[in-house]
């Protein structure tokens, strides 16, 4: 076997090697299960700066603000809504390239007009960041949607 193919392989398992999917998504005495030590998640409920990101907030009803996530996930490719209820939303979000699927959560907490967020790859190890930068599309897909009209 030629030496380049051995080590993309081994550079392939490194990067996609399985840890297997979270058991329990969802929402649990108003928390998103914890990230893993593995850097492919981002939770704004995280407490570690690796895996932390800032949550969205929203000022209206809650049906608005919820109404609008389901829009911006809607308009982006490969995504599938699996669960919505009145105060959270699960979608998955497969990848183009190697066709892995990424749960996304959102969990609103009416209470401080906050939007926690998840974002995980329950297969791999490192994700080269997709699961953040999916999250700041949606973020600013979401603060120019609700921005208040000039």
């Amino acid at each position: 076997m030629p030496r380049g193919l051995v080590l993309s392989l081994i550079i392939t398992i490194g990067l996609f090697s399985c840890s297997g999917r979270p058991a329990g998504l969802g929402v649990t005495n108003g928390k998103l299960v914890p990230c893993p030590q593995s850097p492919n998640c981002v939770s704004s409920q995280s407490t570690d700066e690796k895996h932390y990101i800032e949550p969205l907030h929203y000022d209206g009803p809650i049906e608005e603000a919820r109404e609008a996530i389901l829009t911006v996930i809607q308009s982006m490719k490969r995504t599938k809504i699996v669960i919505q209820t009145d105060n959270y939303i699960r979608a998955e979000f497969v990848s183009a390239l190697f066709r892995f699927v990424d749960d996304v959560e959102f969990y609103f907490d009416e209470e401080s007009k906050t939007i926690h967020l998840r974002s995980a790859s329950p297969v791999g190890y490192y994700d080269l960041g997709v699961n953040r930068k999916r999250m700041e599309q949606i973020r600013a897909q979401y603060t120019a949607l609700t921005a208040p009209e000039e």
